[in-house]
């Protein structure tokens, strides 16, 4: 017997390998790119919201203007959300103060928190499906206004 009569019989495979091999790298790959795409998407939503409370937290405490506090942190936050392309009607900004008498107060501990919906990557926005593919983030941040706040020089 030959060693051509031996592989006759299974026909002619030369380059197959090569073809499975794509086939199934491409069936992997997609679905792990996309997975990278999504997480970066939800990475980048919550340090938006995160380094957004924590700037309008900064601002509201230090506002001088204590019936202008409310929209200075509304304002930041959206200035600092845009940075990240997330759109302000996704938003919502929520901003207490303790005690509750004031924010500029000296000692008065400011909380901001902002809440966000980001939506992940190729989800169309026909007939509400980026609905079903959207992630909701929040950050918190929560600073003290100074005991020499509002005292002059």
């Amino acid at each position: 017997m030959s060693v051509d009569r031996l592989g006759a019989g299974g026909g002619d495979e030369r380059g197959s390998a090569s073809l499975e091999f794509l086939t199934v790298g491409i069936l992997l790959l997609v679905p792990l790119v996309y997975l990278v795409m999504a997480i970066a998407a939800i990475q980048g939503g919550a340090l938006a919201v995160e380094g957004a409370a924590r700037h309008a937290a900064r601002v509201a405490v230090l506002s001088e203007d204590a019936r202008d506090v409310r929209s200075a942190v509304e304002r930041s936050v959206r200035i600092s959300l845009a940075d990240y392309g997330i759109a302000p009607e996704a938003t919502s900004v929520e901003l207490t103060c303790e005690p509750a008498g004031g924010c500029s107060e000296p000692g008065a501990r400011v909380r901001v928190e902002v809440d966000a919906t980001v939506v992940l990557p190729l989800f169309p926005s026909f007939l509400g499906l980026d609905r079903f593919g959207s992630v909701q983030v929040s950050g918190t941040a929560t600073q003290t206004v100074s005991r020499f706040a509002g005292v002059g020089p």
